[in-house]
């Protein structure tokens, strides 16, 4: 499985880095796993850089208006995603101002597309990140039946 998370704009702060990068270490010892940050542009080409990113993978995009899922649920979900086609999974952060609504076009050719909300509140997208990192690890430890994660 190979999970991609891309992103419009960089991470400013160094704590913020240092905590993604810690989990995204974490993530590489079950799978292979790529960051690509996409520049903040109009958002046509905000979605068309978006596409580029995901390839041909599974996308979740992750944002306000999708379905929330439990960490058991995200899980499973990233299972099921990794085990389609190309085993490819790719998860997208908008940027100060969400997705732009151009990106479900831009990502017609992708092997799927869903919508997923982490919570009803709203992130600053640099903690929409971390969030992100710590939930792929915690989702590939729930898979192997690991302790990470206490139910």
């Amino acid at each position: 499985m190979k999970l991609t998370i891309v992103s419009v704009g960089g991470l400013r702060g160094s704590a913020e880095r240092e905590l993604c990068a810690e989990y995204l270490e974490r993530l590489a010892h079950y799978c292979k796993v790529q960051e690509l940050v996409v520049k903040p542009d109009t958002p046509a080409r905000e979605a068309v850089a978006i596409a580029k990113a995901c390839g041909g993978a599974s996308v979740l995009l992750c944002d306000e208006r999708g379905r929330a899922m439990s960490s058991p649920e995200l899980a499973r979900k990233v299972s099921t995603l990794g085990s389609r086609g190309k085993g490819e999974v790719a998860f997208v952060i908008g940027g100060a101002h969400g997705l732009p609504a151009e990106v479900d076009v831009a990502l017609s050719s992708a092997a799927s597309v869903e919508r997923w909300s982490f919570s009803p509140l709203t992130f600053p997208h640099r903690l929409a990140r971390v969030i992100l990192s710590e939930q792929l690890y915690r989702a590939m430890t729930i898979l192997r039946g690991e302790p990470y994660h206490h139910a």
